[in-house]
């Protein structure tokens, strides 16, 4: 099934970021994920300390990575991101592709949901982002 992207990332893997294998160690692709789906929320004015001082927090729930081929030191790639929502939880589909070849070198499915007041509940800046973004597809 090929995948409608709403939003990409270009970034670079830092030296630091790489165990003893010479590869980026599995824990980083989180953190390029987690980067990713601040970077698209904020361009669409979503902020996770304003929704926080509203009582609403939005926390991942559940995460399906995929590890297809390593990242290098030096490597730039660029992350893509999907989203759809399915009852109350907001999926994130993110892609990393390898830029010197296109490779898919990483996929995960971020499941998340918003706490409201400590309990389970919709956004309702994240519902019109998610509908906006259907949207796009028209």
């Amino acid at each position: 099934m090929k995948m409608k992207y709403i939003h990409e990332l270009r970034m670079q893997v830092r030296d630091y970021e790489c165990d003893l294998q010479g590869i980026v160690n599995n824990a980083n692709y989180q953190h390029y994920t987690e980067h990713a789906r601040h970077m698209f929320l904020h361009e669409h004015g979503i902020s996770f300390a304003g929704l926080h001082a509203r009582g609403i927090d939005a926390v991942v729930a559940r995460m399906a990575l995929r590890f297809k081929t390593p990242l290098r030191p030096g490597d730039a790639f660029t992350a893509r991101l999907a989203l759809r929502r399915e009852g109350v939880k907001y999926v994130f589909r993110q892609d990393l592709f390898r830029e010197s070849d296109g490779c898919l070198v990483f996929s995960a499915d971020v499941e998340t949901c918003c706490l409201i007041g400590g309990r389970l509940g919709t956004c309702a800046e994240l519902d019109a982002l998610v509908d906006e973004c259907a949207g796009e597809d028209e």
